[in-house]
């Protein structure tokens, strides 16, 4: 199992997709999370998210069926079924966990050694806030909110096995293959 973390905007779900797509013999898949949100556009039950109620969600968190979940605002929910890792693993797969930085906490706690937890950290704030801004997708105060969040993020990065600085993308995507391959031996 692979978990990936990252303060929003350090790279994470570019290399995440690189390693997925350019590297098939890792057989990398996305653990398929949960959620009390209605889908999305083309969005389909059981493949981009499980879609429950909220009702739904706090009796699974009741019967501790989550590995790790979070409300993100007011019965919004996002989280990952300990059953459902174990259908994808029982299949073959190496499982993604693509999670915020406390999740990644969690999982790894929960597998220990079985589980490879990633942290891919940006060179500084500074080039964060300059990604952000490159972007052109958020206001001010949200890139303001986003390097907050970063920063408090950042504090977790030692709890986590490896912390690849993505200063240079190609760099960052190959020490990241690196260790990957190390651990999946």
């Amino acid at each position: 199992m692979l978990i990936v973390s990252a303060p929003s905007g350090s790279g994470k779900s570019t290399i995440v997709q690189w390693l997925m797509q350019e590297h098939p013999e890792l057989k990398l898949y996305f653990s398929i999370s949960c959620t009390s949100r209605a889908p999305r556009g083309t969005e389909k039950n059981g493949v981009e998210y499980f879609f429950l109620s909220p009702e739904e969600f706090k009796a699974k968190i009741q019967n501790d069926e989550f590995l790790e979940y979070e409300e993100v605002y007011e019965n919004r929910f996002y989280g990952t079924l300990k059953q459902q890792v174990e259908n994808q693993r029982e299949a073959g797969q190496n499982v993604v966990f693509d999670v915020d930085v406390k999740g990644g906490v969690n999982i790894k706690k929960y597998y220990g050694d079985e589980a490879l937890s990633l942290f891919i950290q940006p060179p500084s704030v500074e080039e964060l806030r300059r990604r952000l801004e490159g972007r052109g997708t958020d206001t001010p105060e949200a890139i303001a909110e986003r390097l907050a969040k970063a920063e408090y993020e950042m504090t977790f990065a030692p709890q986590f096995d490896h912390i690849i600085v993505n200063d240079d993308l190609e760099t960052a995507k190959q020490e990241t293959l690196r260790i990957v391959k190390d651990f999946l031996g």
